[in-house]
């Protein structure tokens, strides 16, 4: 018995050390991506500039606040769109992200029914991106900004989830919004 539960705290901590190891390697390659934009800080902009906007009580001011967010909006846009591009470039065995809720060994190798493809991923949420700022249904302005902060909170999720696992992705967006 004493064997079956060292055995047991050896692959644990196995396990532990390559779930470690992996997402340090799929940290690094993601943020040698962001690190080349200002994805995340236009975006964390762009959303507290939306509830200033939201919350703005003369008409005149917000009216601006809309029109001046429209270019943060395009130059986020534009970034993430080239970001998607850029991330195309990464071997498929590198970009493969299991759907499973937690993190398994070799997912990606063994079950790749239960996987997705991370540069797919962005190339849609770049697409979303530039569908929800340039506001083709003619939304209110309140509309498009919580159709694009949404947006952009679904990309954060995504690359947590490929960062981490589903579980802790999901698990950092409810704790932060």
């Amino acid at each position: 018995m004493e064997i079956f539960v060292l055995l047991l705290m050896v692959a644990a901590f196995s396990a532990w050390q390559f779930k470690s190891k992996n997402q340090a390697r799929r940290m690094a390659l993601l943020d040698g991506f962001l690190g080349r934009y200002q994805v995340e800080k236009r975006m964390e902009n762009l959303i507290e500039a939306y509830l200033s906007a939201l919350e703005e009580k003369d008409p005149e001011r917000r009216a601006r606040l809309w029109t001046m967010l429209a270019l943060s909006e395009e130059q986020l846009c534009g970034q993430f769109r080239r970001l998607a591009a850029d991330f195309s470039a990464v071997d498929e065995a590198d970009a493969r992200v299991s759907k499973l809720p937690a993190f398994l060994p070799e997912t990606d190798r063994f079950f790749p029914a239960n996987t997705f493809d991370m540069r797919r991923a962005l190339v849609v949420h770049a697409e979303a991106l530039e569908r929800a700022a340039s506001n083709a249904q003619g939304r209110a302005p309140r509309d498009k900004a919580y159709t694009l902060s949404a947006e952009l909170l679904l990309m954060q999720h995504t690359c947590h989830w490929y960062r981490h696992s589903k579980a802790v992705a999901s698990a950092r967006m409810l704790a932060r919004h």
